[in-house]
């Protein structure tokens, strides 16, 4: 189970509506090439351990949170959640990519929902470049009525990030938007909680 103080933590840093000017809005992108063909049968919310494998997955781990919201900062509950990224080594779980050879003690892919006050967690591992592209994880968010948003997170500081089509897509005032500090080494991994707030082209009353 989940550790509740890292979603506090998180939505900390979510103004209130009370509080703060309408929010930016999470700038859509393309889902990519590699979103899972099937939905494997362990997609929980811990992807660096794969049900009946012994073995973790290679990387460094990384406790995700956030909170979903409206431009309003009115938190947006019981929405799914999703993220899919590649392996330590640069492979996704696809058969179009390079024949499906990412590590099988990686998931790859997990969902969760929001709760009652937005927030999310995921554990995965701080993500890597594969060839064309920028470390990033791709996220959706989904609702019955409501239109489906999928976007990138990408690492705080990455010189790659600059040369990466899609983030540069981002307008430069927007790009701390969808940057997130990740752990670096095994050491880090519970001292530094990325935090990927999500912002819905929408309002609503809180």
């Amino acid at each position: 189970m989940f550790d509740r103080r890292f979603i506090l933590k998180s939505a900390l840093f979510l103004p209130s509506a009370s509080l703060a000017a309408k929010l930016e809005s999470t700038i859509p992108t393309t889902a990519g090439p590699f979103y899972p063909a099937t939905i494997p049968l362990d997609a929980d919310a811990d992807l660096t351990q794969v049900q009946g494998k012994e073995k973790s997955a290679t990387g460094v781990v990384a406790n995700l949170t956030g909170v979903l919201s409206d431009q309003n900062g009115c938190a947006i509950k019981n929405a799914k959640i999703e993220i899919w990224q590649c392996d330590a080594f640069g492979a996704y779980h696809h058969p179009r990519d390079r024949g499906n050879i990412a590590e099988p003690e990686f998931q790859g892919y997990g969902f969760t929902q929001t709760d009652l006050s937005g927030a999310y967690r995921f554990k995965t591992i701080t993500p890597v470049s594969y060839p064309g592209r920028t470390p990033h994880i791709h996220v959706r968010v989904s609702q019955p009525g409501m239109e489906l948003l999928t976007t990138q997170l990408y690492l705080e500081d990455e010189p790659s990030n600059e040369r990466d089509f899609l983030f540069n897509r981002i307008p430069p005032e927007l790009r701390a938007l969808h940057t997130a500090k990740f752990p670096k080494t095994d050491e880090e991994s519970e001292a530094v909680t990325p935090i990927f707030n999500i912002v819905l082209n929408k309002t609503q009353s809180c």
